[in-house]
């Protein structure tokens, strides 16, 4: 009879698949926030299965050239910028900083995000947007999952949110740390 194990305790073969589902949802998915948020509930993460973006202090990061052409935004065109750190219950499972075209969005949905700990990509739920993914690196971390640190950077994630003519609402760069792979206690793995 095997011994349950910890909470936060995951056997290496469980991680690495975890953490290769985790990539391929966020990946096909629409929303990075919905995968989220389903993936928390499904790992009993919190009792209310709600994200929260917890905004992170810091220096404005200006987008580059090469994210103002993604963007299709001429060079003095406005580019809010948006750090966030994304948690579930009391779980930080990612760090995002996000470029996004303010007068793409609605004068409510600009509010929220500069006034509300509510994620991106529920904020603009409404616009239906899609994904297109530039690119996910593992991070050294993802050698070994089931012994990553809570906070080691497991891999990011960069892509772009289109709205439904394909212009682009935001460029965001993710990155998902070993705490997203955690399960509580009594979720089966």
């Amino acid at each position: 009879m095997a011994t349950a194990l910890p909470g936060d305790a995951i056997p290496a073969d469980d991680a690495a698949r975890s953490l290769r589902e985790l990539c391929a949802r966020l990946v096909a998915g629409p929303s990075a926030t919905a995968v989220l948020e389903h993936w928390c509930r499904e790992r009993g993460a919190a009792s209310s299965p709600g994200l929260v973006a917890h905004a992170v202090p810091g220096a404005e990061r200006p987008p580059s050239p090469a994210q103002r052409e993604r963007l299709e935004m001429p060079r003095d065109g406005l580019v809010r910028y948006r750090r966030v750190r994304l948690s579930c219950g009391s779980r930080v499972l990612s760090e995002a900083e996000n470029w996004y075209v303010p007068e793409r969005l609605t004068t409510a949905m600009n509010a929220l995000l500069d006034t509300s700990e509510v994620p991106f990509g529920r904020v603009v739920h409404a616009l239906a947007p899609s994904r297109r993914n530039l690119g996910l690196r593992l991070l050294p971390a993802a050698e070994h999952p089931a012994s990553a640190a809570p906070h080691a950077p497991l891999f990011a994630i960069e892509a772009l949110l289109l709205r439904q003519d394909g212009l682009p609402l935001c460029e965001v760069a993710e990155t998902y740390i070993g705490a997203v792979l955690a399960r509580d206690e009594g979720h089966p793995a």
